[in-house]
């Protein structure tokens, strides 16, 4: 068998579970896929992403679009498009599909490349889904210009299906991500103290994820009584509580927790008031198993909210974690992030991995929010770093900002 620039090619593996892509194929009736977005083209070719643009795309007067060509039914017929430099990456092995297109560099190049893959397997295809929104506009016209026969649908649904229910790879990535950001915030907490600024914080919560491994991607912070969650100059004052909420990735896989602390001793309100965020917390566990009703996560934690003292201050939110934040599973459409709750009467699948959180925007205590990953398993639910959930003290006397060997939560030196 021979690839696109003709070089010989062994026969295709897929390293993703094929028979559910094709069936959720033939659901949605689409006889191909050509995929554009990074994170589905990492899933679909078994972890791999061009460490060239991991950065930023643009490239001269165009962009990097890589394309995964999938047929469905015939993995002997998949092809991925890439640039002229992934030729490195092919005399490595990493790409299993039988035909590879490399000679591309500008957002027509690639879209072309596709179109002469699916046109040069000499048969017609009727629906060919497409993710709407990470296909270029120049793209799109390419591939209508060169496909007449063909409609282009939007396939994310489709894609983001697939995705749903996690390996033991993708958890174990899931799971050493959640307890490296768990660990670098605890860090934080024991080494900061008066007078350090939130930019401060910020740059040092990175450094810690950064040196455990982690891509390093955001950090929402509060501090005192504001609810202003940018980083900024305001500074750690005695008494402020202080909420670190972040985001890690590794390989892909983000790492997405939410921990407080307090700069000198927490008083008994703000232990009744992390009490009760973490009685939420707990209550939306008690419900996952496989085969519960996702919507079921919500029904205690909502009563919860509605019969307490700070029902007005109170949110709760559950949603899905992985290769990006708010995948399926699809629990509520009342979320900041817009979508159905497609999955809220819908059995929970073991191997779907769920974000808790629950915040109190207290007007007088500040903000207070603890945010848990969990994973649904047959009998129940697995937690991923399930450490540092109460008051976490500051480091009262140290010197402000970050230091040269800031200590990690046990107090060593690295």
């Amino acid at each position: 068998m021979k690839d696109l620039d003709g070089r010989a090619s062994p026969p295709p593996a897929a390293p993703f579970d094929r028979a559910r892509l094709d069936s959720l194929m033939a659901e949605a009736d689409l006889d191909a896929l050509v995929v554009t977005s990074k994170h589905n083209i990492q899933y679909l070719l078994g972890g791999y992403r061009y460490f060239f643009y991991s950065f930023a795309d643009a490239h001269g007067l165009s962009r990097y679009l890589p394309c995964l060509v999938y047929v469905r039914d015939r993995p002997d017929e998949a092809a991925y498009i890439g640039s002229p430099m992934e030729t490195y990456e092919r005399d490595h092995g990493k790409f299993w599909v039988a035909h590879t297109s490399f000679g591309n560099m500008t957002v027509e190049d690639y879209a072309g490349s596709a179109v002469r893959h699916l046109l040069g397997l000499g048969r017609r295809f009727g629906r060919i889904g497409v993710e709407m929104d990470f296909l270029p506009a120049s793209a799109n016209r390419v591939m209508e210009a060169g496909l007449p026969g063909a409609v282009l649908v939007n396939a994310n649904l489709t894609l983001e299906l697939l995705r749903a229910v996690k390996t033991t790879a993708e958890l174990a990535h899931l799971r050493s991500a959640s307890e490296k950001v768990v660990d670098a915030m605890l860090a934080v907490f024991a080494t900061v103290g008066e007078g350090a600024s939130k930019h401060e914080i910020v740059d040092l919560l990175r450094r810690e994820e950064t040196r455990r491994g982690l891509h390093f991607e955001y950090a929402l912070v509060n501090m005192g009584t504001t609810f202003n969650r940018a980083p900024s100059d305001q500074r750690w004052r005695p008494g402020d509580v202080l909420a670190l909420d972040s985001g890690g990735n590794e390989q892909g896989y983000i790492g997405d927790l939410c921990r407080m602390g307090v700069l000198g001793e927490p008083d008994g309100e703000l232990q009744d008031l992390l009490g009760e965020v973490e009685a939420i917390q707990q209550a939306a566990r008690r419900p996952i198993r496989s085969g519960a009703r996702g919507g079921d996560i919500f029904h205690e934690p909502d009563a919860m909210v509605a019969r307490s003292a700070h029902r007005e201050q109170l949110d709760f939110v559950a949603h899905g974690m992985g290769l990006i934040s708010h995948e399926a599973p699809w629990l509520t459409d009342r979320s900041s992030v817009p979508y159905a709750a497609y999955h809220a009467d819908r059995p929970l699948e073991a191997g779907m991995v769920i974000s808790i959180e629950t915040t109190l925007a207290h007007p007088r205590r500040g903000f207070i929010k603890l945010e848990d990953t969990v994973a649904v398993t047959e009998k129940g639910w697995e937690s991923f770093g399930d450490r540092g959930r109460g008051w976490n003290r500051g480091a009262v006397g140290m010197p402000a900002g970050p230091l040269d060997h800031p200590r990690d939560q046990s107090g060593a030196t690295p």
